[in-house]
C-alpha cells in the first residue's frame, strides 16, 4: 500500500502536532504518524490510579504561554477552550519550623514574603526580577522562536548593546555563583538554586548562564493547563484534521527512504509506503532520526560520528501519582493560609545545600534518604480533575537514570514501591492530613518507564538530551540542524534535540513550520511575532 502527502511529521507529541497545525493550515496536505496509541507526547492527562481522577503525568508546569506564538495563532483559548490558570501563589516553600516563602505572581507580595527571612534579600529579589525579566522580554523569548545565530555572529550582535552583554555576562556564571551573590539568607538560596536549577541546570555549570535568568523568571509565571494538559494536545490535533491533514496513532516508521540524499518517504514496519512530495519533519531525536531511520550508510562519515556523541542526560525524574481522599494541609497553612493553595511545592530543600548534595549524589548514580521532591495538587486550582472533595497529586524527584545497581533496580517492584513510600513521607511531614489512609492509589513512573512509553526520551532524558554548552543554541544537536534543516534533502528536525530545547516551550516545532514554509515557497497565515520584530529592530536577533 502506497500513500502520498506534501508533508509528512514523525511524532505527534507537542512539536510535532504545532508544525503539522501550522503546515496543515498554509495548506499542505499533512500526515502526522505516532507510534503510541495516543498523540501529545508529554502533553499527557490520563487515568492511571482511578477513574475519574485525570493526572498530567509528564508535562504540568506551562512554562511560556504568555509568549509562545502557537496560542495566539491558532486562537487557542478562543476557539478550542484551551484555557490556563495563573495561580496567586506560584511556588511555595514550606519549612520544618512552620515557616514557609513564597513566589507570587506579584511581585511586592514575593518581596514581603521574602522580607520575613531578610529585607536585604527581598531587596535583591527585586532587583533580580527586574533584570531577568527584562532579558527575557527583550532577547530570550524573542530568541526562542527565530532560527539560532552562528556563536560567533551572536555574539557580536549582544556585544553591541546593554543587554545583550548583561546576558552574555550572566551565561557565564553558574547557578550557584548568581544565587550566592543575590542572597544571604540560606532558605532564599535554597528556593532560588532550586528554581534556577530544576529544569536540568546543574549548580555548578557554567556557559548556560542564561537559563538561570530564564527559570526564575518562569518561576512566577507557570500555569495550569484547564482539564489537563492533553487538551492542548487535542485542540492542535483537531486544527489538522480540520485543514485536511491525518494524525495516525500506533504506526511504527521503519526507514527514511532516501534517492540521492534527499528523503523521499517512510516505510513502516508491515512494508507499507507514505511518499512525501515536500518534507519529513521529525520530532524524534538525532540518534532515531539519522542512525536508525536515515541509515549511517546514507549519511557522511563525520555527521554520524556528530550524532553518535550526542550526550543524554542521567538526570531524570520519578513520578508519584497519587488519587487523594482530600487535598493537602500544610502545616505553613496556620501562619498563612494561602499555602494550601501554591501551584508548586518545593519540599525538603531548605538549605543549598541539600539541593547540591542531590546533584552530587545524582552524578554518583545514588539515591540520598533525604528525599527532597517537589509537589502540585493540580485539583486544587481545577476542580475537574477530580471528583467532588478529593484531590489528585504529584510528587517529582530529582534521580538519576543509572543507579549503582544498574538502570533496571528502578523496575524492581518492591524498590520502587519503597522508594514511594519515602518520598510520600516527604510530602507528609509538612502535610500530615496525608496519612496512609488518604492514599486511595498511587502510580509510580521511573525514569526507566519514560524511556520505555517515550523512545526519544533516552535512560529518562525529558529534554531529549543534555542542557551544556555544547549541546545549546546553534550546537543543539549540531551545527548543521540547529536551524531544523539537516544534510539530508527535504528532512527537517523539531523535537526537542534541537534549538532551543525541551519543556513544552513550543520552539522547535515553531522553527520548523517556518522553515518548511519558506523553503517551499509557501505563503505564511501567520505573523511574525511582535517580540520577535522588536528584538530585531534592537539589534539582538
Amino acid at each position: 500500500m502506497t500513500a502520498k502527502y506534501d508533508v509528512i511529521v514523525l511524532g505527534a507529541g507537542p512539536n510535532g502536532l504545532e508544525a503539522a497545525a501550522y503546515l496543515s493550515k498554509a495548506g499542505l496536505k499533512v500526515c502526522v504518524l505516532e507510534r503510541r496509541f495516543e498523540s501529545g507526547g508529554g502533553l499527557a492527562t490520563e487515568e492511571v490510579t482511578i477513574p475519574d481522577f485525570y493526572h498530567n503525568t509528564h508535562a504540568n508546569y506551562m512554562m511560556m504561554v504568555d509568549y509562545a506564538p502557537v496560542y495566539k495563532d491558532m486562537e487557542l483559548e478562543e476557539k478550542y477552550r484551551c484555557r490556563h490558570v495563573l495561580p496567586s501563589l506560584v511556588v511555595a516553600l514550606p519549612l520544618s519550623d512552620g515557616g514557609s516563602i513564597g513566589i507570587y505572581n506579584d511581585l511586592e507580595m514575593t518581596c514581603k514574603s521574602i522580607a520575613q527571612f531578610s529585607q536585604r534579600d527581598a531587596d535583591s529579589y527585586r532587583e533580580l526580577y527586574h533584570l531577568a525579566e527584562k532579558c527575557v522580554d527583550l532577547f530570550i523569548a524573542p530568541a526562542t522562536y527565530v532560527p539560532p545565530t552562528p556563536v560567533l555572529d551572536q555574539l557580536v550582535a549582544l556585544q553591541a548593546t546593554e543587554i545583550g552583554k548583561t546576558i552574555l555576562e550572566y551565561s557565564e556564571r553558574t547557578a550557584v555563583d548568581i544565587v550566592n551573590e543575590y542572597f544571604e539568607n540560606e532558605h532564599v538560596r535554597a528556593l532560588m538554586l532550586f528554581l534556577g536549577c530544576h529544569w536540568g541546570v546543574r549548580y555548578d555549570m557554567a556557559g548556560i548562564g542564561y537559563l538561570v535568568l530564564l527559570y526564575i523568571n518562569r518561576a512566577s509565571n507557570y500555569r495550569l493547563c484547564l482539564g489537563g494538559s492533553h487538551t492542548v494536545a487535542q485542540a492542535l490535533n483537531k486544527i489538522v484534521h480540520e485543514n485536511g491533514g491525518v494524525v495516525l496513532n500506533n504506526q511504527r516508521v521503519k526507514r527514511i527512504l532516501t534517492e540521492n540524499g534527499t528523503a523521499t518517504g517512510v516505510e513502516l514496519n508491515d512494508g507499507s509506503v507514505i511518499e512525501v512530495e515536500k518534507a519529513i519533519i521529525s520530532s524524534l531525536d538525532p540518534a532515531q532520526t539519522f542512525l536508525k531511520l536515515v541509515g549511517p550508510d546514507n549519511l557522511d562519515g563525520e555527521f554520524v560520528k556528530k550524532i553518535e556523541g550526542w550526550q543524554w542526560e542521567n538526570y531524570s525524574l520519578l513520578g508519584l501519582h497519587l488519587a487523594l481522599e482530600e487535598p493537602p494541609i500544610f502545616k505553613a497553612a496556620e501562619t498563612n493560609p494561602e499555602m494550601n493553595q501554591a501551584f508548586m511545592y518545593v519540599l525538603g530543600y531548605e538549605t543549598p545545600e541539600e539541593l547540591i548534595a542531590d546533584w552530587d549524589a545524582i552524578g554518583q548514580g545514588e539515591l540520598r534518604e533525604n528525599n527532597n521532591i517537589y509537589a502540585c495538587f493540580p485539583s486544587v486550582h481545577d476542580p475537574s480533575m477530580a471528583p467532588p472533595g478529593r484531590a489528585v497529586g504529584y510528587i517529582n524527584q530529582m534521580v538519576p537514570y543509572e543507579l549503582k545497581d544498574g538502570a533496571e533496580k528502578w523496575l524492581d517492584y518492591r524498590f520502587r514501591q519503597a522508594h514511594a513510600e519515602k518520598c510520600l513521607s516527604t510530602l507528609q511531614r509538612y502535610a500530615p492530613n496525608i496519612t496512609g489512609d488518604k492514599v486511595m492509589e498511587k502510580f509510580i513512573s521511573t525514569p526507566v518507564d519514560v524511556e520505555n512509553k517515550f523512545a526519544d526520551m533516552v535512560k529518562g532524558s525529558f529534554k531529549q538530551g543534555a542542557y551544556h554548552v555544547f549541546q545549546m543554541g546553534y550546537l543543539r544537536p549540531n551545527e548543521e540542524c540547529s536551524t531544523t534543516r539537516t544534510p539530508v534533502g527535504n528532512l527537517y528536525l523539531a523535537g526537542s534535540s534541537c534549538y532551543p530545547g525541551g519543556c513544552v516551550i513550543w520552539g522547535p516545532g515553531y522553527l520548523a513550520a517556518n522553515a518548511v514554509a519558506e523553503d517551499l515557497g509557501v505563503s505564511k497565515w501567520w505573523k511574525e511575532p511582535e517580540i520577535v520584530t522588536r528584538a530585531k529592530k534592537e539589534g539582538l536577533l
